[in-house]
């Protein structure tokens, strides 16, 4: 637990660390117009810098635990079954866009860990991202990834 506990914290410290330094880069003061474009994510990355080091702090100086095990088999089989899927997904925005990977992200869910029908799941999944087409595309204007291949070239979008 100790070792995993030191790991995931100085992880989380250079990502902090990172956005500190990247809010700094982008500016983090108070202009006449407003908030500069690092003002808020500074103060995040020093909230996450701090509560790291203090989950680092506890992790080196608390009394060792005996024998206690990070993970066991079954809760990692349950984190990987949503990880695994969910990298996948991040993948399937690069190749085919957010849209289309979204409904196939949302319809293989409901399926395999929701244990819905496939009609609900693909009626679901396909209003999900019909929603968000029309929301962002059509009214807000905001254009979103179509990936690399663009399946929904056909739309004109």
């Amino acid at each position: 637990m100790r070792a995993a506990d030191v790991t995931v914290a100085l992880i989380l410290l250079a990502l902090g660390g990172l956005v500190v330094l990247d809010s700094v880069r982008l500016g983090l003061r108070w202009d006449s117009d407003g908030p500069q474009a690092g003002y808020f994510p500074f103060y995040i990355g020093a909230i996450i810098c701090v509560a790291s080091l203090v989950t680092l702090a506890r992790a080196l100086f608390a009394k060792a635990a005996g024998g206690n095990i990070f993970v066991e088999w079954g809760q990692l089989k349950l984190v990987l079954s949503v990880l695994v899927p969910a990298g996948l997904f991040v993948l399937g925005v690069q190749l085919i866009g957010i849209y289309v990977a979204a409904t196939a992200y949302i319809v293989v869910f409901m399926i395999w860990l929701g244990k819905y029908g496939w009609l609900k799941s693909l009626v679901l999944g396909l209003t999900v991202s019909v929603v968000m087409f029309l929301m962002f595309e059509v009214w807000f204007k905001v254009p979103l990834y179509k990936g690399a291949f663009n399946p929904l070239s056909f739309t004109g979008y």
